[in-house]
């Protein structure tokens, strides 16, 4: 039997050049892969990009409302693996849909994203809470802080300052410098501090 896998770990560990080193071995041994990414993930358009260069278009962007299940039996029956970019988008139906593929096509698909949003809560990517709770094999992908200690939380910057609270979402507004830093819990407190 196939299985949902999930491979996660904090911002800039890697999780997308995993995901297009996976679709590369697939393609290269002459198999067939769907590459997909929901579209709440607005950077780059639909291509998804790594920060080492390596870039990829995807087959295509999930609507918040659509059936992955269905959209992968009618258009993608003959792939051997489903990839999923920044599946913390996911809603939680559409990672019980994910799990039905590889139960009912007998396909496996890797989910890659966050665990954990911006202020530390698990509940704040429904996908990500789901896919934690029902998928076959979970993996975390180690990144290091600026301290060089092990990675382990997202922290948003906003115009260079810690942010923790705000909406769950924030990739860019047009209005301000958003940037997304991993941190190990001693570096996190630490700017946490600095903006008390």
């Amino acid at each position: 039997m196939s299985k949902l896998y999930f491979r996660y770990g904090a911002m800039g560990c890697g999780k997308t050049m995993q995901l297009l080193q996976v679709a590369f071995n697939y393609e290269e041994r002459g198999h067939k892969v769907c590459v997909a990414k929901p579209g709440t993930d607005t950077k780059h358009g639909t291509k998804l990009y790594t920060r080492i260069g390596p870039e990829r278009e995807t087959d295509f962007i999930i609507d918040p409302k659509m059936d992955l299940y269905q959209k992968i039996t009618k258009e993608y029956k003959d792939v051997h693996c489903v990839l999923i970019d920044e599946s913390q988008f996911l809603t939680k139906s559409q990672v019980d849909q994910l799990m039905k593929v590889t139960i009912d096509m007998d396909i496996p698909v890797m989910c890659y994203g966050l665990r954990l949003n911006f202020k530390r809560e698990d509940g704040g990517f429904e996908g990500a809470t789901r896919l934690l709770q029902t998928a076959h094999d979970i993996e975390e992908i180690k990144t290091i802080c600026e301290c060089g200690k092990k990675a382990t939380l997202n922290a948003r910057f906003l115009n260079d300052k810690l942010v923790a609270d705000g909406p769950d979402i924030l990739i860019d507004d047009g209005k301000s410098k958003i940037e997304y830093r991993a941190l190990c819990p001693a570096c996190y407190e630490r700017y946490l501090k600095c903006t008390s």
